[in-house]
């Protein structure tokens, strides 16, 4: 097995994102909070899936692939970094991108990252909300192969055991930042959907020898059931840098309490999360992700679970293209 540094990987992110303070919001949630910036990352409007990307990018060259072929919704960050990724290594793309219930009717399917993807010159495929994205994906690839074509898959979010290796990157990046600023938070906090990052993050964390709990406020699902899949995913990851498996148990820790009506549908405690973040620090959150992770931040913190006082790390994972495909909510 070869050292976490050997293992194959492009550059596409810029890297390190800033670890910073921001007090102001700090005063109003009356907490130390540090923001891991990886709205920064510099790929077509920046977010966490350039990290997962360069592992997986990676992959798919080593296969000797000519085709990018993912899978999302249609305001789908990953899909757009996908996009943008296959543009500057020279892959074709192929989006499979499939409509969400409880979405704005008005510009959720022409702008924000659905722009940008055409932009960036994927070819997508818009699925309504009744097909089977994951089979027409597989008929799709056969047909590519049929072309003479060597498709390569990427799984929903980058999130596979391969594409989390970015955020083992990530947190091995974070622990270097902490320990120039000489602190260690009481605990991360990180809007968890696919899983990748969530895992990834636990793995890396491991691996510094950090003992930092990472909280996930789960996007789309209940607590148990990401828990499971968080967990499913860091057991695959461990052993891909030299780590036992079994260390997984009782390190995964998901709160279910502020997805709302589902995946893409934006809470008014989304919105107010966003308005506040921005108002306070200049930061833009996401509709989907990062803005509910905030509202579960700023939540715990009123009714005194996340104590006052305490240092607290956010790590923004992007998003902010699709902000315009939510112009009618916001």
């Amino acid at each position: 097995m070869p050292a976490f540094d050997q293992i194959p990987r492009l550059t596409l992110a810029h890297l390190p994102t800033p670890l910073e303070q921001a007090p102001r919001l700090s005063a109003q949630l009356g907490i130390d909070l540090l923001i891991k910036r990886d709205d920064c990352t510099g790929l077509a409007g920046g977010g966490n899936k350039a990290r997962k990307l360069e592992y997986l990018l990676a992959d798919a060259k080593r296969l000797g692939a000519d085709t990018l072929v993912t899978i999302g919704g249609l305001q789908s960050n990953h899909a757009r970094q996908t996009a943008a990724a296959a543009a500057r290594f020279g892959f074709a793309c192929e989006l499979v991108l499939q409509d969400v219930a409880g979405t704005p009717t008005a510009d959720y399917a022409s702008n924000g990252n659905m722009l940008f993807n055409h932009l960036l010159g994927a070819n997508i495929h818009q699925l309504a909300l009744t097909d089977d994205c994951q089979q027409y994906a597989a008929t799709l690839i056969t047909a590519l192969q049929r072309q003479g074509k060597q498709p390569y898959l990427i799984p929903i979010g980058g999130s596979n055991a391969i594409g989390s290796l970015g955020y083992v990157r990530c947190a091995l990046e974070l622990a270097e930042q902490l320990r120039q600023l000489n602190t260690v938070p009481q605990q991360i906090v990180v809007a968890t959907g696919s899983a990748g990052t969530q895992a990834g993050l636990l793995a890396g964390l491991m691996l510094a020898g950090l003992d930092i709990p990472v909280l996930g406020i789960t996007v789309s699902r209940p607590a148990v059931q990401q828990q499971q899949l968080v967990l499913q995913l860091l057991q695959q990851v461990l052993p891909l840098i030299g780590l036992d498996p079994d260390q997984a148990q009782g390190k995964v820790d998901a709160n279910g309490d502020y997805y709302g009506a589902g995946y893409g549908i934006m809470t008014p405690a989304t919105v107010n999360a966003l308005q506040q973040t921005a108002r306070a620090e200049g930061i833009l959150l996401d509709p989907v992700y990062t803005g509910k992770a905030m509202a579960g931040l700023m939540d715990l913190c009123q009714r005194g679970i996340i104590d006052q006082g305490s240092r607290q790390l956010f790590v923004h994972t992007g998003g902010s293209p699709a902000l315009a495909g939510y112009a009618s909510v916001l």
